[in-house]
């Protein structure tokens, strides 16, 4: 087995790199892939030099390959050589959290490339901040609570994170969402890290999971796999945690690979979204006035947080729900413009006191460094608030807090700076990138002037794999959707529009009697799920999430059951995008709504030998896309 860091084949002095990367990949499609039992496909070797020229010129590409082309071998070889000549890993950013884990499952494809090649891969795991447990939350809330899955959490903490005398060399990774399968999803919010956390003033921020697991990841060879939140998240703060004598939350990368790239949009959006939370600025404000400062100051605080509280009680007072969605929209009226601007105006003035504070020396620099920190934050957001037509907005309420959230509507002129200005080569790979064989949409979108772009069909034969069946909605819906699970004996995948959607269907389906398993998103961490669905080969999977991304091949998924066209959510981010359409049901609905269609029942044929069935149930209103519809379907509906 060849050695981590070193390529697996050699490179002369007098030799071209890439003319010998080109002479590896021939061999490893064309002879040594298919001694090892794999099929020869002309789509991967047709892939493989259309990657092999982006990686060369450093370019950006487009690579649109249908199920079963086997894209992901192609752009692993790349990207694990590429990386190893460069001396920096390749990351890996994927569409969702909750499937990183895919690429590395047990007999994935990273495990398959290196028993085929005889390599040894250093693949390591970039997880955002919430999926780590948060120590200070848990020990909180074990005091008051008798939830056995909560303290089972508790018990399996390293003693070394509250021993202080322990050394760093004892100190061990813990913390992983996926550590806890048996903690849902709902009560795994209570102990986990999240936004109103101040992770620099916490006792535990040098024993804590996701600072332990970051130093882990940060010194991969080969391979980083993220997700796209997380990568963008990298992207936004990296300047500033420079500033703030803070590392990356990623190390730089030789090469950076979209999985699923047609949701990059999304995530840089919320990537640079800004969340304000009533309790966040008072601590922040009230740690402030305990220190020595001078009554100008204080009297300043003291009418920031009179204001703060007026705005939070107005917003709360106007939100109103979204179907579908747990945004609560907002009416920007000119009571509440007049309550930011005040706001904004006041938290200017308390930056520029901070000044004369830290010159007379009477606060330590760390403890203002963190409150300039925080307001210039907070400042920035409301400035995106008061110009017109850039800011999206909304309400959330937990149990916990309200929060204020703010995104840009436009992503693609940071992300032409910030991104794609870096002179290495990105590769968006999915099976949905274009529309109708155009990629001007995305790229338009993500801020990219200058690409290569190719597409390869789906080597299935959908004909004889497939069978698709159409229905219309109406008050048996449920109970028909029951009887095509019975009919299969399970072996099914449900998609869902909504959590809100799921949940209806689970309260009807939690009054019957089922032969199988029914596994619902969101009673366990998402990974575990979907290996017990994958085993338990008679049970169904109910999720709203998994229209990307899930590879179960075999009995297990036998059927696809899509519940609803995943039509957008009616909520303030999509409601932004309809204002600045033409046609927002032609520009902004439909087009959303075929991609995660095809994107839903390409879960169903995963190898040659699958076969199942896809049944697509449709609202009365919306039979007037059905033709649409029928040219995205890769076979005629029976």
């Amino acid at each position: 087995m060849a050695r981590k860091n070193t390529l697996p084949f050699t490179v002369s002095k007098t030799e071209n790199f890439f003319d010998r990367l080109g002479d590896y990949v021939g061999d490893v499609f064309y002879d040594i892939l298919p001694e090892q039992g794999y099929e020869l496909r002309d789509e991967q070797i047709y892939m493989a030099f259309q990657l092999e020229n982006a990686f060369k010129n450093k370019r950006t590409i487009f690579a649109e390959a249908g199920v079963g082309t086997g894209k992901t071998f192609v752009y692993l070889l790349y990207a694990i050589c590429y990386a190893r000549y460069k001396g920096k890993p390749a990351i890996i950013s994927c569409a969702d959290e909750t499937l990183i884990e895919q690429l590395v499952k047990k007999n994935g494809d990273i495990e398959k490339l290196e028993k085929a090649l005889g390599l040894e891969i250093d693949v390591r795991l970039a997880k955002a901040r919430e999926q780590y447990v948060c120590v200070r939350k848990l020990d909180a809330i074990t005091d008051t609570t008798d939830d056995e899955d909560i303290l089972r959490v508790r018990d399996e903490i390293p003693a070394f994170v509250y021993d202080t005398s322990t050394s760093m060399k004892t100190f061990e990774r813990y913390g992983d969402r996926k550590e806890y399968p048996w903690v849902s999803n709902e009560k795994w919010e209570k102990i986990a890290w999240d936004p109103l956390e101040q992770c620099s003033t916490c006792e535990f921020r040098h024993r804590s999971g996701q600072t332990l697991n970051r130093e882990y990841y940060r010194h991969a060879s080969d391979i980083i796999i993220c997700s796209h939140d997380f990568y963008m998240e990298h992207i936004w703060t990296k300047e500033s945690r420079k500033r703030e004598g803070q590392m990356p939350l990623l190390p730089e990368a030789s090469s950076v690979i979209f999985d699923e790239g047609h949701l990059l949009e999304f995530s840089a959006q919320k990537g640079l979204t800004y969340r304000y939370n009533l309790e966040t600025l008072t601590n922040v404000l009230t740690g402030y006035m305990g220190q020595d400062v001078r009554e100008e100051s204080l009297v300043l605080v003291e009418d920031i947080l009179r204001v703060n509280d007026e705005l939070f009680d107005m917003l709360q007072d106007s939100a109103y729900e979204v179907e579908g969605s747990n945004r609560l929209e907002i009416t920007v009226t000119r009571d509440l413009r007049g309550l930011i601007d005040e706001l904004y105006q006041k938290v200017q003035q308390l930056l520029e006191e901070l000044v004369f504070d830290s010159e007379l020396f009477t606060m330590d620099d760390y403890h203002i460094k963190i409150i300039e920190e925080y307001l210039e934050f907070f400042s920035y957001g409301l400035s995106i608030l008061l110009k017109d037509d850039e800011g999206i907005f909304w309400l959330e309420e937990d149990v916990n807090a309200t929060s204020l959230v703010i995104m840009p509507r436009l992503v693609e002129d940071v992300l032409k700076k910030e991104v794609f200005s870096l002179g290495m080569p990105f590769v968006f790979s999915s099976a949905t990138l274009s529309q109708d064989g155009n990629f001007s949409y995305i790229a338009k979108s993500l801020g990219i002037d200058d690409f290569d772009s190719f597409s390869v069909a789906s080597p299935f034969d959908y004909e004889n794999q497939m069978k698709m069946y159409m229905h219309y909605d109406d008050d048996k819906k449920w109970s028909e959707i029951g009887k095509e699970l019975l009919e299969n004996q399970g072996s099914s995948l449900v998609l869902f529009s909504s959590a809100k959607e799921m949940n209806e269907f689970r309260t009807w389906a939690d009054n019957k009697q089922w032969p199988f398993n029914i596994f619902f998103e969101g009673d366990q961490e998402i990974s575990e799920m979907v290996q017990n669905f994958q085993r338990d080969e008679s049970a169904v999977l109910c999720a709203y999430h998994l229209w990307e991304g899930l590879d179960i091949p075999g009995k297990a998924l036998t059927q696809v059951i899509i519940s609803s066209l995943p039509f957008p959510p009616k909520d303030p981010v999509f409601k932004a995008k309809h204002k600045h359409a033409l046609d927002p049901i032609r520009e902004v609905d439909i087009p959303y709504m075929l991609l995660r269609l095809r994107q839903g029942i390409g879960r169903l044929i995963r190898t040659k030998e699958d076969a199942g069935t896809i049944h697509i149930w449709l609202k009365e209103e919306e039979e007037q896309y059905l033709d649409e519809v029928k040219q995205v379907l890769p076979v005629k509906i029976q």
